[in-house]
């Protein structure tokens, strides 16, 4: 397989979580060391991780630094981190704890003007493009608010300024183990093709992940299927 598998992990309260469809009410603990549950990944061969402070999400500035910053300290992994990058404070002090590049979800609809700061001052390499939808329609803020902001305009708004990175989430699907939205993905790779876009919700095994290949996913992100067993990283990592 040539897809690039991106295993999640969010934190609580420095915990290794999962939410269904991003209710905090739903909380599952997976494990008590985030770091832990990463050097078990790198030992799998995976070489990239997903990491997202839902705390920080919902408190609008992030908050498990620390954690991070371990599991920085004990793999190699390559690093994507978001939830509550809300400031220059913010995005310093994760790009500091390890980082190798931030998501930029809520300020990216809320600061236009911060965020494109941010790709000039760090590089589109740096900045990822987080597009959490549900109903087609952008949320922010931990998934607590929806917005009016379309999914394509928000995206076309970002691509013309540069970004190339582009991680989307349909929050109706996302720890449901449903399978995903197919059909958001293909449309957004039919109208901004080349991007280099990264699927994320509702993976329930791997028909779903060959089946995003298929239509031309070159990324995915991966939680509670993994957490659960129905995906085992030594099959799927490149």
């Amino acid at each position: 397989m040539n897809i690039e598998l991106i295993p999640a992990i969010d934190i609580i309260g420095g915990k290794c979580v999962r939410l269904t469809k991003g209710d905090y009410a739903t909380k599952t603990v997976y494990s008590d060391s985030p770091a832990d549950v990463a050097e078990t990944f790198e030992r799998m061969g995976i070489r990239r991780l997903h990491v997202v402070d839902l705390d920080g999400a919902r408190s609008k500035h992030v908050v498990n630094l620390d954690t991070l910053k371990e599991i920085t300290r004990r793999t190699r992994l390559t690093v994507d981190f978001g939830g509550g990058i809300k400031s220059d404070a913010d995005i310093e002090k994760a790009f500091a704890c390890g980082a190798a590049m931030v998501t930029a979800g809520s300020v990216a609809v809320t600061r236009r003007e911060l965020t494109e700061k941010w790709l000039d001052r760090f590089g589109a390499d740096r900045i990822i493009l987080g597009a959490d939808v549900r109903n087609g329609k952008i949320s922010i803020n931990g998934w607590q608010e929806d917005t009016e902001e379309d999914i394509v305009s928000f995206l076309q708004y970002y691509i013309s300024r540069g970004v190339k990175n582009i991680l989307c989430t349909d929050i109706s699907k996302d720890g449901t183990m449903q399978g995903p939205t197919f059909t958001l993905y293909e449309k957004i790779l039919n109208t901004f093709p080349g991007i280099n876009l990264i699927a994320s919700g509702g993976i329930s095994g791997m028909d779903d992940i060959k089946q995003l290949e298929r239509i031309g996913v070159p990324s995915v992100v991966v939680g509670k299927a993994i957490y659960e067993g129905k995906i085992f990283c030594q099959q799927t990592s490149r």
